[in-house]
């Protein structure tokens, strides 16, 4: 599987895995490890995640396991978002607020990980080819609007920063995404921490 999580601070403008090396650690006893995740930047800031699905817990992959998969980081990811909707079922866009779409699976835990599902973007992308605009303000939060939605646009450049803050622990990104010829940007930047 994979999971979103946030950089804080960062701004990264293009969709390129990149990986996010080693990090040091202090674990409940004090003591200091160091170790490497298959974690990788992603977008302005987000990062993604690869990891195991278990029964009461999502344990973290290590690059050695992409190496033992044999899998690239980006055949991982297409792997990971496969699993997903086999798992937790297909994206599903719900009406939500001020003309906000909702982007919902099985486990809100993991709806901000359908960002990754290209195909479930290129399908709305069809729809809206003028582009689409996506905030990933928590990990139970994926909102869309079509970019030609000017008032509901509005809605959700005004409300990202207060779904943002307002997520704690769960937060997941500050930044609006815009979906558009089947590539990501960063629509506004995430905000300074």
């Amino acid at each position: 599987m994979v999971v979103i999580r946030e950089t804080p601070g960062a701004n990264k403008q293009d969709e390129a895995l990149e990986p996010m090396g080693k990090l040091r650690a202090r674990l409940a006893d004090g003591k200091e490890v160091e170790l490497e995740l298959a974690t990788f930047k992603f977008l302005g800031d987000m990062q993604i995640r690869f990891v195991f699905d278990g029964p009461v817990s999502m344990l973290n992959a290590i690059p050695q396991d992409l190496a033992r998969l044999h899998l690239s980081p980006e055949q991982a990811l297409r792997l990971a978002v496969d699993n997903l909707k086999r798992v937790y079922g297909a994206p599903v866009a719900t009406p939500w607020t001020g003309g906000l779409m909702q982007v919902q699976g099985k486990s809100s835990d993991l709806d901000s990980s359908y960002f990754l599902d290209r195909e479930f973007w290129r399908a709305r992308l069809r729809e809206h080819p003028e582009g689409i605009l996506v905030a990933v303000p928590k990990r139970g939060g994926l909102v869309f609007v079509p970019l030609s939605d000017g008032q509901a646009v509005d809605t959700l450049r005004r409300g990202v920063t207060y779904l943002y803050s307002s997520s704690e622990y769960l937060r997941v990104s500050s930044a609006l995404y815009l979906f558009k010829d089947d590539h990501w940007a960063v629509f506004q930047p995430p905000h300074k921490p």
